[in-house]
């Protein structure tokens, strides 16, 4: 589950800053809940509270589902039933979430999906930590990082920016 979080999180961070980078006018990912606090008609309490609830129904329903598969229904939600049927804890199938049916090959293959959706999910993390590095250390989002990279290979670099190898300026 966190796997999938920093996969959307990764995406999310490197759209923007390439938006931010073609001057499209997005935010960096840094900068996105400032703007977003300051531009909207929710109050950030009431968010927060909001947030909690329906992900806290939702991970309930999850851990109830994976302490006892099956408890929780036939897969139904509002009434729909056969787009939703699960293939198993976790990985919830149907034409809802399995539009081009990758899950309904052979359970070799499938096991090499999930396999596979697992090693990217702990890249995601790292890369996420990545983030959070270079943004401590530059106070720039990873495309702009890219860039000046890129620009300046040589003198540019991890060891060049005084704060990852603090001692070497």
């Amino acid at each position: 589950m966190h796997g999938r979080w920093a996969m959307l999180g990764v995406a999310g961070i490197l759209f923007t800053s390439v938006g931010a980078a073609a001057g499209l006018g997005y935010p960096q990912w840094y900068e996105a809940g400032k703007v977003a606090a300051e531009g909207s008609s929710i109050s950030f309490p009431n968010l927060v509270v909001t947030t909690f609830l329906l992900m806290g129904w939702v991970e309930g329903k999850r851990w109830a589902d994976l302490k006892n598969p099956g408890s929780q229904g036939d897969g139904s939600f509002l009434g729909v039933t056969d787009d939703f049927k699960p293939k198993g804890n976790g990985y919830p199938g149907g034409r809802f979430f399995d539009p081009m049916g990758m899950s309904r090959g052979s359970e070799a293959q499938f096991a090499k999906y999930k396999e596979n959706e697992v090693k990217n999910g702990r890249l995601a993390m790292v890369a996420m930590l990545g983030f959070f590095s270079q943004y401590a250390a530059t106070g720039k989002g990873p495309i702009d990082n890219l860039s000046d990279h890129l620009a300046d290979p040589y003198h540019v670099t991890f060891a060049t920016n005084g704060v990852s190898l603090p001692w070497v300026q």
